[in-house]
């Protein structure tokens, strides 16, 4: 399955892993062309991340192993996108 865009729900601690090494390990997944990390919430000892991940062909096992090494736990895949090209998500009003 040629994976293109995954968005994750994650949590990690508040000092390790750091962005900047949780970026560093996504991107050095074998179909990673880029990475995008926002902060979602924070407490004391936690924080919670959303991470787009895009590319061609994302390895989603090495995604998942990468974060996990580094100490950081996925909750969910909020958006998975396949195929030969990118669909952006139409909304439809309700």
């Amino acid at each position: 399955m040629n994976i293109r865009r995954l968005i994750l729900d994650v949590g990690k601690g508040i000092n390790r892993p750091t962005l900047m090494e949780l970026s560093e390990i996504i991107s050095s997944v074998k179909g990673v062309e880029g990475v995008n990390i926002i902060v979602t919430d924070m407490d004391i000892e936690t924080m919670g991340v959303n991470i787009t991940i895009e590319g061609n062909n994302i390895n989603y096992e090495q995604v998942l192993k990468g974060i996990e090494e580094v100490g950081a736990v996925v909750h969910s895949i909020d958006e998975i996108a396949v195929g030969s090209k990118l669909i952006e998500n139409i909304r439809r009003d309700e």
